[in-house]
């Protein structure tokens, strides 16, 4: 019986999250962790298969970091009862820079703090024009695609003038000059190559690690119903880590599997508190020393080595090993040829961030690899979104959209 496809098939029953606070927070606080987030009253406009498929288009489209919601009615009257302050509410509570497309109720928005004003409400219009009578997912999906073409740009050509001897020069000038900036990008393109490939095995042992530790909890969970449920929720978690790996391109998209890893570890370290008769653990980060650990227990103050002391989440082995002056398991990965803690190698720094968002990376935490980077926190200037950047339109009923104009489906 092969482990992972035991794993997987099980995946396919799914558990879906509660939600605490108000739907805009909740949306907001979704989103950063996922760039699609559909609350359970809405799940009729939006199915879970084609929540994955507007994912894979953000991953794909080289759109730039883009969010979406889908949310009931009843959002708009956490915001006044206007769907377009409700999507720019949940903009400035998630504090990134983006581009925010909302489907609440039947009305569509989008704004953007990336693009040129105005603009994402343009491509809004034209995407619900596109897709009127195709739906919700055909729409979002090519309001992505739209999304891309736009930053990619389109920049006109035209020059002018007769070709003359001095052009002659400037031409084959021009022709070294790209040669030796070609040479460079390969080089570049190569190292990129070599690095992706690094991160993608240390991934792909943290996928493989996780479906061990839910294939031996199997047996264990049946006639416990609370148990089973965490259970349930880790194999879905899986299942999405699974599929966001074999799709990634890159350690952006990887750091999306790093947040369904952590997902499933919460959920497994739930069913086991289940299973013990013990009160299931808070939703903490996991353990910084390692994510494989699980998640925290506590912050515990520690400083790396020629370091300043600082507060770092960590599991109750690593806190204590800390307190007693001894050394923590500290995850360690390949750089050069020798074994290194992950917090001191840059390189890894897009993937890991997926684990712990905002986490310094690099010289001034172990002095490995040059500058240190921080990671999962590079989005988070919200710009300005005061102007009346919306568009869009209305999904059924009669009449155009509002706020920058629309249509309907």
């Amino acid at each position: 019986m092969h482990r992972l496809a035991v794993v997987v098939a099980a995946a396919l029953v799914a558990a879906p999250s509660a939600a605490a606070a108000g739907i805009v927070d909740t949306a907001a606080q979704e989103l950063r962790t996922d760039p699609v987030y559909v609350d359970p009253a809405a799940r009729d406009t939006l199915s879970r298969s084609d929540e994955l498929r507007v994912e894979d288009a953000i991953e794909t489209a080289d759109a730039g970091p883009v969010y979406v919601v889908v949310l009931p009615e009843s959002a708009a009257r956490e915001a006044g009862g206007d769907p377009t302050e409700t999507l720019r509410a949940i903009a400035v509570k998630l504090h990134r820079r983006g581009t925010y497309a909302g489907v609440i109720g039947n009305h569509f928005r989008a704004l953007s703090n990336v693009l040129p004003a105005g603009e994402a409400g343009k491509l809004a219009t034209e995407a619900i024009d596109a897709h009127r009578s195709d739906g919700v997912a055909a729409t979002l999906v090519d309001f992505v695609d739209r999304v891309a073409d736009a930053r990619s740009g389109g920049s006109g050509g035209g020059s002018s003038g007769n070709g003359s001897g001095s052009s002659n020069w400037w031409i084959a000038l021009v022709a070294i000059g790209a040669a030796v900036a070609g040479g460079f990008a390969f080089v570049k393109r190569r190292r990129n190559q070599a690095q992706l490939a690094a991160v993608k095995k240390v991934a792909r042992d943290d996928l493989t690690a996780l479906a061990e530790d839910v294939q031996e909890l199997e047996q264990r969970v049946e006639g416990n119903p609370k148990a089973k449920e965490a259970y349930d929720r880790a194999l879905t978690a899986y299942e999405k880590a699974s599929s966001r790996f074999d799709r990634a391109g890159s350690q952006q998209q990887l750091s999306a599997v790093a947040k369904s890893l952590d997902e499933g570890r919460y959920e497994m370290a739930v069913a086991e508190a289940e299973l013990d008769g013990r009160t299931p653990p808070e939703r903490r980060p996991p353990c910084f020393f390692d994510p494989r650990h699980g998640p925290s227990t506590r912050d515990v103050e520690w400083a790396p080595p020629g370091g300043a002391s600082r507060l770092v989440p960590a599991c109750e082995a690593d806190a204590q090993r800390v307190e007693r002056g001894e050394e923590p398991q500290s995850r360690e990965v390949p750089v050069r040829g020798a074994m290194v803690p992950y917090w001191s190698a840059p390189s890894y720094g897009g993937y890991f961030g997926g684990f712990l968002p905002g986490l310094l990376i690099g010289s001034s935490l172990g002095g490995w690899g040059g500058e240190s980077v921080a990671v999962g926190s590079g989005d988070r200037d919200s710009g300005d979104f005061a102007g009346g950047d919306f568009g869009g339109g209305d999904f059924g009923g009669g009449g155009g959209g509002d706020a920058g104009g629309g249509g309907d489906f």
